[in-house]
């Protein structure tokens, strides 16, 4: 009886370790960074504003000139566009500056829905300046990060979607 306790103790010891490990690398602030840009994307790609919205901190800013209000109006209006998204990022990296996280990757598109989707489609994948999302850590929970910036010198809007 005494050998199974010990074993039973044992084995449970190696699990919390594992555990303990496996959340000690999920929660490094380099991973949530890329963890929350690949999910917020996820959510764009699934047309999804309103979920998008909720990785959007409340000071947001970006090179367009956009606030959070504005950032998901225009979300909003131009993922009507699409009937499918694929957003495809390429050779992304996270770089931490605590409390800020920042991740570039170049980004493609492919998808179909309305006239206007070809077009956006195009002018996004001829970029050639990565897009850069800026996120800021909120609290001491390690998973708590929201998107303050954007940026990508190249794009520019047209004013059909201002």
């Amino acid at each position: 009886m005494n050998s199974t306790f010990r074993n039973s103790f044992y084995a449970g010891s190696i699990v919390a370790f594992l555990l303990g490990i496996w959340l000690a690398r999920l929660w490094t602030a380099e991973n949530q960074v890329r963890l929350h840009s690949e999910h917020f994307l996820d959510q764009l790609e699934q047309r999804r504003s309103a979920s998008a919205g909720d990785f959007v901190a409340n000071d947001y800013r970006d090179d367009w000139g956009d606030d959070r209000p504005l950032l998901l109006t225009r979300l909003r209006l131009v993922l009507r566009l699409f009937s499918s998204l694929t957003i495809t990022p390429g050779a992304a990296q996270a770089r931490i500056d605590p409390p800020f996280g920042t991740w570039t990757a170049q980004v493609r598109l492919a998808g179909t829905g309305s006239e206007e989707a070809p077009e956006i489609t195009r002018r996004v994948n001829s970029l050639t300046t990565p897009f850069q999302l800026r996120w800021r850590k909120e609290s001491w929970k390690p998973w708590d990060w929201k998107l303050i910036e954007a940026h990508n010198s190249e794009l520019e809007f047209a004013h059909g979607f201002d």
